[in-house]
């Protein structure tokens, strides 16, 4: 019987330990971007998607649409409206209709959205490099990379696939 058998009295066998070793994946995965947004809300007063779409708008190079934000965020449009228009609010973003069609809106950073992306980052990396890198070692941390890297490419592969 194994561990995981045990602590649910015995009565579902995990086939090789996949389920239980996926779900500590995904669970280590979970309580670590919870420590990360917390910290964000925390010491910068913004939620982790907000964070974000301030990562998304500087890559950008210029307005992104918020059709296309929502979609890479998995947001629905209602979602990502209010969020935008939180964002507009705080004076992070400035959002203005798409040249030829009023309809579709752009969104872009401002100066003090940049500002606060460049301290979220701060607290971000400070984030991780306490949670994420201190409890492992610099070996450790290269054979999890590698392996997630491993999984991300064959996962994108079958979602490839898919479309």
């Amino acid at each position: 019987m194994t561990e995981r058998e045990a602590d649910q009295g015995g009565s579902t066998a995990v086939p090789d330990g996949l389920i239980y070793e996926f779900g500590v994946l995904l669970g280590a995965a979970e309580m670590l971007e919870r420590i990360a947004g917390r910290e964000l809300e925390r010491r910068c007063g913004i939620r982790h998607a907000v964070f974000e779409v301030l990562l998304k708008l500087s890559d950008a190079g210029g307005p992104r649409s918020m059709g296309g934000l929502a979609g890479e965020l998995i947001l629905t449009s209602g979602g990502m409206t209010r969020m935008i228009d939180r964002m507009e609010e705080a004076g992070l973003v400035r959002r203005q209709a798409a040249p030829g069609d009023r309809r579709r809106q752009l969104v872009e950073l401002t100066g003090p959205g940049r500002a606060k992306l460049d301290e979220a980052m701060r607290v971000h990396a400070e984030t991780l490099r306490h949670h994420f890198a201190g409890p492992l070692n610099a070996d450790q941390r290269t054979l999890l990379v590698d392996a997630l890297r491993t999984l991300a490419t064959t996962a994108r592969e079958e979602l490839g696939a898919l479309h």
